[in-house]
């Protein structure tokens, strides 16, 4: 199956594209697509793996679905649109950056910023139907994003993954912390947030030194 990824991603995944699960699962999304209103844009569900190729990967950020809300998703996990209010839990994300580094707050919500730098802003779930949380959850978008962990967690090595929540750590129960760093807390959201599971984790200062440990960039967050 020919699918519009970038090169490197094509070549480290080429064969989820050709397994039966993930024919079934584009015939279910276009269809999705043609008959509803459907989230991110078509030319944006692989924009994660566009904006970050897979040697560029340092970190990586485990989300769950894509926004369900018009005009919010743009293919990368916790990211909106320019110009679009950002949700409770990016806030939340915006405000420990602030207080760990010092850094402000933006006033966008668009994180392309953090995916050129190596930010691979991974939703486990890549697509959803207008307005319906988890719609297109189950379909085998799971299976598709596990071979992208797997894959990063055994042919690279130094790397951060940053899981928050429940689902994430789930998500990513199988990355080798021996040649990853695995950082984990509560997530963002306002309930976990506000319940002392977030806030204070210092996962970007310490996500930047361990790269800086490893001879690479730290993130401009």
């Amino acid at each position: 199956m020919d699918v519009k990824i970038e090169p490197t991603w094509k070549e480290q995944l080429g064969g989820e594209f050709g397994a039966a699960y993930f024919k079934k699962l584009i015939a279910f999304v276009r269809s999705e697509y043609r008959s509803q209103p459907c989230f991110p844009p078509g030319n944006r569900v692989f924009a994660a793996f566009d904006h970050t190729s897979f040697e560029k990967v340092k970190v990586v950020i485990i989300g769950q679905d894509p926004y369900h809300g018009p005009g919010q998703a743009n293919g990368l996990c916790f990211s909106v649109a320019d110009g679009v209010a950002k949700p409770p839990s990016l806030q939340n994300i915006f405000r420990e950056i602030n207080s760990d580094l010092d850094i402000p707050i933006p006033n966008t919500g668009n994180l392309e910023r953090w995916a050129e730098q190596g930010v691979l802003l991974l939703n486990a779930t890549l697509t959803v139907r207008a307005h319906e949380a988890g719609s297109h959850q189950n379909k085998g978008w799971e299976q598709f994003t596990d071979a992208v962990i797997d894959t990063l967690s055994a042919r690279r090595d130094g790397l951060v993954f940053l899981l928050w929540g429940g689902y994430a750590k789930k998500k990513g129960s199988k990355i080798d912390s021996r040649k990853h760093l695995v950082l984990s807390s509560g997530h963002p959201s306002p309930l976990s947030a506000n319940r002392g599971y977030w806030f204070g984790n210092k996962h970007f200062s310490k996500t930047n030194k361990y790269l800086e440990e490893h001879k690479k960039t730290p993130i401009k967050w």
